[in-house]
């Protein structure tokens, strides 16, 4: 099991991508996230997990503002995937999220297993 905790809460579809003309990119938001995750990722200093697997992400919030958590699942696989947390998020088969309040700060907490 791979586990990253404390994690910021993903930036939403919207903030990961930018677009000039016919051209999608990463905007400025998505990559300072996916360096969070990559950084994350290394220190757990556990390897690429192959096979199927199944997602769990809790999002913590310390208020009760309105998120979509649809939203927040992209930018999140995505970058998984480019720090190495797994090949491909089309190896996710189970993907389950979750919306806990009263926490001192807004983050969240990823756990991926393998499924046998």
């Amino acid at each position: 099991m791979i586990e990253l905790k404390n994690l910021s809460i993903p930036p939403s579809v919207n903030n990961y991508w930018g677009q000039r003309g016919k051209m999608r990119f990463v905007n400025a938001k998505g990559k300072a996230f996916r360096s969070e995750v990559f950084y994350m990722f290394k220190k757990t200093k556990k390897k690429q997990i192959d096979g199927r697997l199944s997602v769990t992400v809790t999002v913590y919030q310390k208020d009760k503002r309105r998120r979509d958590l649809d939203n927040l699942g992209k930018s999140l696989l995505d970058s998984m995937q480019h720090a190495g947390v797994y090949k491909d998020d089309s190896q996710i088969d189970r993907l389950l999220f979750e919306r806990k309040f009263d926490s001192e700060t807004n983050h969240c907490r990823v756990q991926v297993r393998k499924i046998a």
